[in-house]
């Protein structure tokens, strides 16, 4: 797997690939700037080895239309900021007038190019797009984890044109080293904690991981259809009735394979889907009709904790109540706050996939587990064994 370290960019143009897919507000400013946090290593490293690098990304989905809105000029000021370097921006990301701002560069400067997907071409994966990008560097860099799902012409066609002369940068090396060691190198005993509303969207996550753990801990909304499954009485909880069997399916897997599952025991029930609703605490299979079940209830947190705390491997995939409303938060707070003790204890802590990373910066987790990934669907799809393109492109 070639990184940054095997090369030095003296002299050298590295053209970058990198995820700048960044939050703003009604005054364009960036409003979460972690994604550009994570590029500055790679992008110093080239800089301080006597090179220059040219940046491309994409801002939103402007759907190969040009739109003002999700112009990169509106980041370049905060990308200078977190980078300490003056950013020079160009509008446009192919053609005479960025041939010639590439050119003009020099050894210590960054160029960010203007938003790649202003062209059609970049999402259909076009190969003679492609090939024009890559006039702009000498050695290409795929740093954008959260895009190496996608078989784009920058993240993935764009690697052929340059042989050997590819790596992945720092962070997207850390993503594919932090989901190995869960999913092939990790410590024993290796727990998932998977969360979220459906069991149809973590299918193929459970199905996949099943093999490479020794305890599964379900939570969430998905919760309450392998309750009912089973024959509990969930109340008005979120269920997939015509996922019950499936539910039923993965508790055979799972024991088959002498993998533990551990689902809650009670529940935090409301009689609304409101913050401000009447709550008790019950068995997570009597829930009364007109109740639903929002969060974790306190034997089971105490139940999560002993596996996550006995765990030398820990991947934590979706929160275990709705942590947005205050009142139904506690469990998922707890559940970090376990996993931040085992981490503190010496285990290896991953958190990745939309909804808990969500969590993890709401409560402040982030600098108190291992590693908290920044590719949603590409982490997913990871999970899920798939081979991710932007990572076969460079191994290629």
């Amino acid at each position: 797997m070639q990184t940054l370290e095997d090369f030095n960019f003296e002299d050298k143009k590295a053209l970058i690939r990198v995820d700048f897919n960044v939050p703003l507000n009604a005054e364009f400013n960036v409003t979460d700037t972690s994604r550009i946090e994570a590029a500055k290593p790679s992008i110093l490293k080239v800089l301080e080895d006597g090179g220059s690098a040219v940046l491309m990304s994409h801002l939103g989905r402007p759907k190969g239309q040009r739109n003002d809105d999700m112009s990169l000029k509106h980041i370049c000021d905060t990308v200078s900021d977190i980078i300490g370097v003056q950013v020079k921006f160009v509008d446009d990301c192919v053609g005479e007038k960025v041939d010639e701002a590439v050119a003009a560069l020099e050894n210590g400067e960054i160029l960010l190019l203007e938003n790649l997907r202003f062209y059609g071409e970049e999402t259909s994966g076009d190969d003679a797009f492609a090939e024009k990008l890559s006039k702009h560097g000498d050695i290409y860099i795929n740093d954008a984890f959260g895009t190496a799902h996608r078989a784009h012409a920058s993240t993935t066609i764009v690697a052929k044109y340059f042989a050997e002369k590819k790596c992945f940068g720092y962070l997207l090396a850390k993503e594919i080293k932090a989901i190995e060691k869960v999913m092939a190198t990790g410590e024993k005993p290796v727990t998932a904690i998977l969360g979220g509303a459906k069991v149809s969207s973590k299918i193929t996550i459970i199905e996949n991981i099943l093999d490479k753990v020794d305890h599964l801990i379900i939570g969430g909304g998905m919760t309450y259809t392998f309750i009912k499954a089973q024959g509990g009485q969930v109340g008005d909880s979120i269920c997939e009735d015509d996922k019950m069997q499936l539910a039923l399916d993965i508790l055979k897997q799972a024991s088959e394979k002498g993998v533990e599952i551990h689902l809650p025991v009670d529940v935090l029930a409301a009689d609304d889907f409101d913050n401000n609703a009447n709550t008790q605490i019950v068995a997570v299979e009597t829930i009364p009709d007109g109740w639903q079940g929002l969060d974790a209830g306190p034997r089971t947190l105490e139940n999560f904790k002993k596996v996550i705390l006995a765990s030398k491997t820990i991947l934590w995939n979706g929160p275990v109540g709705v942590f947005e409303m205050e009142s139904f938060a506690k469990g998922t707070i707890a559940v970090g706050n376990a996993i931040d003790e085992a981490t503190q204890n010496g285990a290896f802590s991953l958190v990745g996939g939309g909804d808990s990373v969500a969590a993890v910066k709401q409560f402040g987790f982030q600098d108190k587990v291992s590693y908290v990934s920044t590719g949603g669907g590409a982490m997913l799809e990871s999970l899920e064994g798939k081979t991710l393109p932007g990572i076969a492109a460079i191994l290629g």
